[in-house]
């Protein structure tokens, strides 16, 4: 089959036609040049027919599990591209294009560990490989920013703690009144008072705080622990963005028309924008600041800009 491969790669497409029509039809290796024959000749959907095929007679043909993994992304199938590409991956020479494939795949699914698993897998063998090294940064990023994304969670749930209504607790008619007298309201004011303060109101006194304490501590709190609480920042007056420089029919060309990546185009989706005139007014932090959106994807966006003499918003 090395001579149907070398021609198409020629794109000698009638030649390997011909020379695979003198092949035996039935094995892994017929049906996976079969499928990239077919591909070449824009017969996208039989040709993932053809390396399917391939996979289900030689689960260990890297070849047509390559193919047939990087076609199945082609047409979104994630999963079954996952799955493909993790058999190469278990071959103990599986190509870095394979390894890194599956990285972006994994990334995009929020599979981290694994990913990078992969990923050090190559700089292992290829230390100063470009992309892996791109990779790795990226996957690192994605997962500070899971990191971040829990600790936004955890203070979402705070939050919502600290405006938890005083009434919401079972607490002693001396107890409820004395601090709605204090205008005390919500669990996040007893965490900004003391307890001197408390003990100083009339009829306040220490069963109540003993109570008080009691409470709190069933949630992990005590009285006073916001007592420093940090001031707020200053709310910022929005910006109107002035319009990207440009001609009007280049701003106005769909991304669906550019060749993005698959992730660089996921990430572009996920931030609603539809033309090259919404990505020109994305800075660069904004983009960055995008789930899986990391330098790898960053320098291709701005490589797609150029192209089209645009840039993004500094």
């Amino acid at each position: 089959m090395n001579n149907v491969l070398a021609l198409i790669r020629e794109n000698r497409l009638d030649e390997a036609e011909a020379e695979l029509g003198r092949r035996q039809p039935g094995d892994a290796n017929y049906h996976c040049a079969r499928g990239l024959l077919l591909e070449a000749k824009g017969m996208l959907q039989e040709a993932l027919d053809s390396l399917e095929a391939a996979c289900q007679m030689d689960a260990t043909n890297i070849d047509a599990l390559f193919h047939a993994a990087r076609m199945q992304d082609l047409y979104g199938d994630d999963d079954s591209a996952i799955e493909n590409y993790r058999k190469v991956a278990q071959r103990p020479t599986a190509p870095v294009n394979a390894l890194l494939n599956l990285v972006v795949l994994l990334e995009d699914h929020g599979q981290y560990e694994e990913a990078l698993r992969y990923v050090e897998r190559v700089l292992r063998e290829h230390p100063n490989h470009t992309r892996a090294r791109l990779f790795l940064k990226d996957i690192k990023s994605s997962m500070n920013m899971l990191y971040d994304e829990t600790q936004e969670q955890s203070r979402e749930h705070q939050g919502a703690l600290l405006d938890m209504p005083i009434t919401d607790f079972e607490l002693s008619v001396r107890s409820r009144n004395c601090l709605k007298k204090m205008n005390i309201n919500t669990v996040g004011d007893l965490l900004r008072i003391t307890e001197a303060e408390l003990l100083s109101y009339k009829n306040f006194g220490e069963t109540s705080l003993e109570e008080i304490r009691a409470m709190l501590q069933q949630k992990d709190l005590r009285i006073g622990m916001l007592r420093e609480e940090a001031p707020k920042p200053p709310r910022l007056t929005p910006q109107r963005l002035s319009p990207p420089q440009g001609a009007p029919d280049v701003l106005s060309k769909p991304l669906s028309e550019i060749e993005f990546s698959g992730r660089s185009r996921k990430c572009l989706q996920r931030l609603g924008l539809a033309t090259l005139g919404d990505v020109a007014l994305k800075t660069e932090a904004e983009l960055l600041a995008t789930k899986n959106f990391g330098q790898t994807s960053l320098n291709e966006v701005k490589h797609k800009l150029s192209e089209f003499g645009l840039s993004l918003r500094k």
